[in-house]
């Protein structure tokens, strides 16, 4: 494999035999590759929420987390991460089932560093060299963990036909995320196409997805090419696809079955070549139950389901948006770039962003436009975070029963320790009944953060 293919590669090495870490760090090290160590399964879960790798190597027999329960962990938090795993009791029973867990590689201890080097190799070249090959081609700030390692994903995705839905709250930036998708996509030089499906009143809905004919309704004063026509050969992104009306839903699904479209007062159908990547911020499964989206079109669209953490889960971005934010304005102004005082930037960093990075950059672009000298102080910060909440939307007394009672189930799980029976016995709930709330919040019992 071609030297320039490692090199800027990076590799988590995970051993608790601190000799042996050092010796095969030194070895994996001289072959170009960037290596991290650390001695435990916990360590690597702590270092990978900061950092991303394109590897990572564990041994199978460790204290408190082993190999296999830290690769479960991995699967599920960094699914496109490739693991190997290394054992000094090594056995066929052993490969055979770590190969079916989707172990990437597994080889036995002592190491033939021959052997790890060709896995190694392998698993760079199948996967790429970290996500800063994924982050240029995309609009999106970030230096978190959980980001770039969602931008890995996204990479992987592009190439691929599959339909995609991104779930997040409202202002995470899910139309920026269906816009990496696209430009990794081999449709990437076509148009992209956006709609908020919530904002266009339903009996409109049709004519602009499909299009219509002249005369076809009240109003139609003229031949309208739909957006499905518009996005051909590029993608269509759907965003807010929970909020598309029951009727229309059935057309989409029709759609996404034949390929075609017929336009409102057409006879004849339209083929079309467009990907379809949607978001919502709803709950598709409980609208499901709800009977107010089709479980058929649900299994259509979520092929692939990527989930966008709210700006509070990951503060490391908020310093850095920020200044994106403010450079941006200042620019777009034609102004002297403006910086955060220091505790200016704590204050941004401390507060929780209900709006996400929407309300970030609206905050910025206030205090921005409110200082009179390059430095932005605390004080206006602070004022501009009190007038802010009066501009976010309450929840509704549903919506924040709700919320409530997922925070009480994650909180007595955190409590039990992630063990359902011993959560059902602090909630006094049988455990039939409380793993029905975990199943309803979509609580990750293996990830409680």
């Amino acid at each position: 494999m071609a030297a320039t293919k490692v090199q800027g590669a990076k590799v988590l090495l995970v051993d608790d035999d601190a000799s042996l870490l050092k010796l095969l760090a030194i070895r994996i090290e001289s072959k170009g590759y960037e290596v991290t160590t650390c001695e435990s399964g916990l360590t690597a879960l702590q270092i990978l929420k900061s950092q991303v790798f394109d590897a990572v190597i564990t041994d199978l027999r460790m204290d408190e987390m082993d190999g296999m329960a830290l690769h479960r962990q991995l699967q599920s938090r960094y699914p496109a991460l490739p693991v190997i795993m290394m054992t000094a009791h090594g056995s066929i029973p052993d490969a055979v089932e770590a190969t079916k867990q989707g172990i990437f590689a597994f080889i036995t201890k002592p190491v033939d560093k021959d052997e790890l080097f060709d896995s190694l190799a392998k698993a760079i070249e199948i996967h790429g060299v970290n996500a800063g090959e994924a982050a240029p081609k995309s609009n999106i700030v970030t230096r978190s963990g959980a980001m770039l390692h969602l931008l890995e994903q996204v990479k992987l995705l592009g190439p691929t036909q599959v339909n995609v839905l991104i779930s997040g709250a409202s202002g995470t930036g899910k139309e920026l995320l269906a816009q990496a998708i696209h430009q990794h996509s081999h449709v990437s030089g076509g148009p992209f196409v956006a709609i908020n499906c919530g904002a266009v009143p339903g009996e409109l809905l049709e004519s602009e997805l499909f299009g219509h004919k002249k005369g076809s309704f009240t109003g139609a004063i003229k031949d309208h090419q739909g957006l499905f026509q518009q996005a051909q050969g590029g993608t269509l992104f759907l965003d807010e696809i929970g909020d598309m009306p029951l009727n229309l839903q059935v057309k989409l699904l029709r759609v996404l079955q034949e390929k075609t479209i017929r336009p409102v007062g057409f006879q004849e159908e339209i083929a079309i070549d467009v990907r379809i990547v949607s978001a919502t911020h709803k709950n598709l499964p409980e609208a499901i139950l709800n009977q107010q989206f089709r479980e058929d079109l649900y299994y259509r669209l979520n092929v692939v389901n990527l989930k966008l953490p709210p700006l509070c889960e990951r503060r490391e971005d908020i310093s850095l948006l920020a200044q994106h934010f403010s450079a941006s304005i200042a620019k777009r102004m034609n102004q002297n770039e403006k910086h955060f005082a220091s505790d200016a930037m704590h204050a941004l960093v401390r507060y929780d962003w209900p709006g996400n990075i929407r309300q970030l950059q609206n905050v910025v672009e206030q205090v921005v436009a409110l200082t009179p000298s390059d430095v932005i102080s605390e004080h206006l910060v602070l004022t501009a975070l009190n007038s802010n909440e009066t501009n976010v939307e309450p929840l509704s007394l549903n919506d924040a029963k709700k919320e409530f009672e997922r925070d009480y189930v994650i909180n007595t799980l955190k409590m039990a320790g992630g063990n359902v029976a011993e959560g059902a016995k602090l909630a006094k709930r049988n455990r039939s009944d409380f793993y029905k709330l975990i199943k309803k919040h979509n609580i990750d019992v293996d990830n409680l953060g």
